[in-house]
């Protein structure tokens, strides 16, 4: 049987990371599920870029690279993202956007193999992604995206011609998430490099790239880290592949002494050798902002409260029209990431019905309505109120 809402105000009284959601501009009568898309406006911002405008380039103009630390944002607000995914310090940067960092190091991980010819990944993967395999594959002169179901590929990395699998940790229809740490393994088994897309899953999901033996990885900064629309990316270079695996695209700021003005790149031995441009000051600065709503937070415990919003909203929608609705998410929470998907035959009328009436989820064509659990603001009572407003509205369509 599913709680009760009074069950669920309990849950939300002693809810240890319930204060966070004061750290958020929240809409009134807003119940907001598509935070796996884009991330709400932390309350902090609005200050911070007062004063990176006023008193940093307003006042300072470009003593602000000394002054004020704008150099060192990128791997500064990389170190913060580091803690969430489970990597060192040294190991992340911020830059680029998530397709041209996939590109980066998919292109690394070619040059790193050069003896093999196949970048490979899945047919579910983000449409983005499978772009970019095809562009880096294209730009190298002499590789192949292979495309397989889930269940070829560890046959596929025993054939000894795959340079690197890339994939996306939690699937952006269903939020099926991966066994990174055994697919990696298997990678590795096979000779290859393995590269993981965490789009979905940092800042939601707990992460361990260090001891997952993950070689590189990337994400973008504006779904569950909360950096505004247009969030800078960030990648994660394995300390040992540092100065090692090249930055196939050069520019000044990955050099490993930008000032010189060198003519001949030489690349930084250290996790910068993998920028590429003069660092994007406003919007490190939100994503910064975004990440420091993490701030004496466990993943451990955003985990907890996933894996119990994902739980409610699923066992009130089952109990109220589990029949005429699929859930496309897997069942076991271990198997799943932080959103739940449904489907139904009208699907995007559903979704469209729910954001007028103040629920917040998204569609996916061509039959998948997704509703993502931001552990930091979201509460049980609204998750289970938005949940009955679900039901009823499942209800409605299938007559």
């Amino acid at each position: 049987m599913a709680p009760s809402r009074q069950d669920c105000e309990e849950l939300d009284a002693k809810d240890p990371i319930g204060s966070a959601r004061e750290r958020f501009v929240l809409p009134e009568g807003v119940v907001y599920l598509d935070g796996n898309s884009l991330g709400p406006l932390p309350v902090a911002l609005a200050d911070r870029l007062a004063h990176v405008l006023g008193q940093e380039w307003g006042a300072r103009l470009v003593a602000g690279w000394d002054e004020s630390g704008w150099m060192e944002a990128p791997r500064r607000v990389g170190d913060k993202i580091a803690r969430l995914i489970g990597a060192r310090p040294g190991e992340v940067v911020a830059c680029d956007s998530t397709t041209v960092a996939l590109t980066k190091l998919l292109l690394a991980a070619l040059h790193a193999r050069p003896g093999r010819r196949l970048l490979l990944t899945t047919t579910g993967n983000f449409p983005s992604d499978l772009y970019a395999g095809e562009g880096a594959a294209r730009l190298s002169g002499r590789a192949e995206l292979r495309v397989v179901e889930p269940s070829a590929l560890e046959a596929e990395l025993a054939g000894g011609d795959v340079a690197a699998l890339f994939l996306t940790h939690v699937d952006y229809r269903t939020g099926e998430m991966f066994d990174m740490a055994g697919l990696t393994a298997a990678a590795h088994a096979g000779g290859a490099l393995a590269v993981w897309d965490l789009c979905h899953s940092a800042g939601a999901v707990p992460l361990d790239c260090g001891g997952d033996g993950v070689d590189l990885a990337l994400g973008c900064g504006y779904k569950y880290l909360n950096g505004g629309p247009g969030a800078p990316a960030f990648l994660y270079v394995r300390q040992e592949h540092q100065g090692v695996l090249p930055n196939p695209l050069p520019g000044w700021l990955g050099h490993a002494d930008p000032f010189a003005f060198d003519g001949r790149f030489a690349q930084a031995a250290d996790i910068g050798g993998y920028l590429t441009s003069t660092p994007p000051i406003l919007g490190l600065v939100a994503l910064e902002a975004g990440l420091d709503t993490f701030e004496g937070i466990t993943m451990a415990d955003v985990r907890a409260k996933s894996v119990a919003l994902g739980e409610l909203f699923l066992a009130v929608v089952g109990e109220e029209a589990g029949e005429l609705v699929e859930v496309a998410s897997p069942m076991d929470p271990a198997r799943r990431g932080s959103q739940v998907s449904l489907r139904h035959r009208d699907t995007r009328a559903i979704v469209e019905e729910l954001i007028g009436q103040g629920v917040v989820g998204d569609f996916r064509p061509p039959d998948v309505c997704r509703f993502g659990f931001a552990p930091l603001y979201l509460t049980h009572a609204e998750v289970y109120d938005a949940a009955r407003l679900v039901a009823r509205v499942v209800v409605a369509a299938s007559r």
